[in-house]
């Protein structure tokens, strides 16, 4: 990721508006600001929360809030709590989210 063209600013993440992305099970909850062709995200995961697909698209995830469990198609399978992150490139591993009591991350993808 090459960071160009962004001028220094500051997000007031109360100010962004949300939306709403159903999974399997549960809501997922996204506030999201582009700069150039990166996407930076707050989101909330509701508890009993699944993601409906694979996801192949490359993360640096901070966990804010909560607990989120990440399964990899190898069947691997990994618990952030507050202050975890984790980071994976573009069609590296396929990966899933889900959460039994509810999340809040921060994403940069």
């Amino acid at each position: 990721m090459k960071m160009k063209d962004i001028p220094f600013g500051t997000t007031d993440w109360n100010e962004v508006p949300k939306t709403e992305h159903k999974g399997e099970a549960g809501l997922a909850t996204w506030q999201t600001r582009h700069f150039g062709g990166i996407r930076v995200r707050m989101v909330e995961y509701t508890p009993g929360y699944l993601a409906d697909h694979w996801c192949v698209k490359g993360h640096i995830l901070l966990c804010l809030e909560g607990e989120l469990r990440t399964e990899l198609a190898d069947g691997r399978v990994f618990t952030l709590k507050p202050g975890m992150s984790y980071q994976v490139a573009d069609d590296a591993e396929p990966h899933r989210s889900s959460t039994a009591a509810g999340a809040k991350l921060f994403i940069v993808d």
